[in-house]
């Protein structure tokens, strides 16, 4: 397994489709139990760096959206 760093680099979307396969390997119950504890370790790294990117994505739509005069302002973005 690789080190946070390397977490760091991945886009949302590479991280997500590695969470993805970690979560289908623990689901098969097919890893032997350090693997994965390994995995497990890895997934919560991957989810939070997800989770950190879409938070700053949230941040970004906020700063775009244009109020209804026309005028560019922040207005809390909706993700319902």
């Amino acid at each position: 397994m690789a080190d946070a760093a390397d977490i760091d680099a991945l886009s949302f979307e590479q991280a997500l489709a590695e969470l993805e396969r970690i979560v289908g390997q623990l689901e098969s119950g097919q890893a032997p139990l350090e693997q994965s504890i390994e995995l497990y370790e890895r997934g919560a790294l991957l989810k939070a760096h997800c989770e950190k990117r879409l938070e700053a994505a949230r941040l970004r739509v906020e700063k775009i959206v244009v109020g209804q005069n026309g005028q560019a302002g922040v207005e809390p973005a909706e993700f319902n």
